[in-house]
Order: C-alpha cells, then sequence, then structure tokens
C-alpha cells in the first residue's frame, strides 16, 4: 500500500504522514513515495499509483500553500484525514562552511519566508534561492558542495544529507505549525468522532465577492461553526473567486445538509471536499 508525500526524505510532509500511519490499524507495512512538488505527488493518487498523498495545506505564519489550494479547487479530489505538525528550521551547510562565509540560502519559499527576519539580520547580505521543499534544498545544497550555500530545513535533514547544522530556531514565530491534507479520488468515510471537521469549495460564479455574506449567514442562521474561510481565484477572471470552507460539523448532519442547501439556492455550486476528524481529536 503506497502514500505519496512531497520529497524528498526529511520534509515535514513525511513526518506529518508518518504521524498520520500511527494512527492506522495495523497491517502490511505501508510504501513511502517522495515526489518532487504537490501536483506530482496528487497525478499519482489519480493515476492509481498510491491510495493517497499528504500535502501541505496551510502554515500559522504564511498561509495557504498555492499549489494544494490549486489542485484541490481544480480536479475532484477528497480530505481523508488531516494533521498538525510544528515546524522548526534550522540553518545547514557542508562542513567547513563557517556562517560568515554564507553567501546564497536555498529553501522552499514558505520557510525563507518564515526565517526572513533572522536571515536578514544574521545573513545581510546573502541570496536566497528557492526550492520544491526544504529537504530538496538540503539535498542540493550536499550534492552540489559549492562555496557559501547553505540550506534551510529541518534539523533532521542535516544528518540525512551529511551537512552540519550552523545555526537552529531561524522562525520569526516559536510555535509555528503547519496543517497537511491526506488526499484521495474518493471519500473513505473516516470513522466518526466528537469532533469532525468538513471541508467545503463554493464556487461564487459572476457574483464574486458580493454573495459571500450571504453564504456565510446561512451557516450562522443554522448555528454552524466555520473555523476556515479562504477565497481562491478561479483563474477565470478578475473578481472570480472559489470560497474554501471549513466547518466544524459533519457531512450527516441535517443543519450542514440544510446549509449547503441554502447556499445552492443562491445559484451557487458547492462541491463537498470531504469530512475528518479534527487533528486534536484524532491524535
Amino acid at each position: 500500500m503506497a502514500y505519496a508525500y512531497l520529497g524528498p526524505e526529511g520534509t515535514f510532509t513525511q513526518t506529518a504522514l508518518r504521524r498520520l500511519l500511527s494512527f492506522a490499524p495495523p497491517g502490511r507495512e505501508p510504501v513511502l513515495r517522495p515526489f518532487p512538488t504537490v501536483p506530482a505527488s496528487l497525478e499519482a493518487v489519480r493515476r492509481g499509483d498510491c491510495r493517497a498523498a499528504v500535502v501541505p495545506l496551510e502554515n500559522s505564519v504564511r498561509g495557504v500553500v498555492p499549489a494544494t489550494m490549486d489542485q484541490l479547487a481544480s480536479a475532484e479530489m477528497h480530505i481523508n484525514a488531516e494533521v498538525e505538525v510544528p515546524v522548526s528550521f534550522a540553518l545547514m551547510a557542508p562542513e567547513g562552511v563557517a556562517p560568515k562565509e554564507v553567501t546564497v540560502v536555498h529553501s522552499h519559499p514558505h520557510a525563507l519566508g518564515q526565517c526572513e527576519d533572522w536571515l536578514r539580520t544574521r545573513l545581510p547580505g546573502a541570496r536566497t534561492r528557492g526550492a520544491t521543499s526544504t529537504a530538496a534544498a538540503a539535498r542540493a545544497v550536499a550534492d552540489a558542495d559549492a562555496p557559501g550555500h547553505a540550506a534551510v530545513a529541518a534539523a533532521e535533514a542535516a544528518d540525512l544529507y551529511g551537512l552540519r547544522i550552523l545555526a537552529t530556531d531561524l522562525g520569526r514565530e516559536a510555535g509555528a505549525v503547519t496543517r497537511f491534507v491526506s488526499v484521495a479520488p474518493r471519500w473513505s468515510h473516516p470513522a466518526r468522532t466528537a469532533r469532525e471537521r468538513t471541508s467545503l469549495l463554493v464556487s461564487l460564479g459572476s457574483a464574486g465577492p458580493a454573495l459571500v455574506p450571504d453564504v456565510l449567514n446561512e451557516f450562522r442562521t443554522l448555528g454552524i461553526r466555520l473555523s476556515w474561510i479562504q477565497s481562491w481565484p478561479t483563474g477565470r477572471a478578475l473578481g472570480s473567486y472559489h470560497l474554501f470552507l471549513d466547518v466544524d460539523a459533519h457531512i450527516d448532519t441535517r443543519p450542514l445538509r440544510l446549509a449547503m442547501a441554502a447556499v445552492q439556492a443562491l445559484g451557487l455550486d458547492v462541491r463537498f471536499l470531504g469530512s475528518y476528524p479534527r487533528w486534536p481529536a484524532a491524535a
């Protein structure tokens, strides 16, 4: 049984996948397959090569992950689980490189954004270079062995790729957390708990943001708590948006069904993305 994740080995996504699998019933040893990008990992699931893909959805400091949002908005995929992973970053480089010698820092754009204050004050002359993941940055620095090049990644990546840690706790916020979701072509009806979350995608159509208050009011009127609201462009025109909603209710509850029907009565399309245990309940 194979599961896809944003690789290579040593990413926070791999940590998220391992956390989710630790709560799975005993069975055959799962195969963890790394992929270079979020779209590539989800494409492996669509092809049937992997059962599910674990991908980053949002970070408490830098917000949503565009690649994941695009995929959820454009493809018929479903969320079956979520997991939250604390993220802490280290600066690492090949043996013999001193911090004052670092001229180029590689990492994923989200990681660079979370560490920009530290990098600006401690390495003011260093340039940054984006990578598909933090572990990919560490591996690239190790393989190139270029003078002055370093990576920002999870501390574990240093051991994996033979790098030396130059500094730790680079992030802007000590309690930074990334939320990951497990995505598959079909909703798998996860076991019910007392704390459920349902993800929905509302296409606002030609009315655009003007109908957002009406959409939100339908949930408020029925006493349904919204825990996440995120607009996302459809790509068709300026002012054309999808609305991602997370609600604290299961899809089988009557109030949620009524709210969805009321939103559809406004002439809007509502797509069900999945119901699953909220992470504290799953953990």
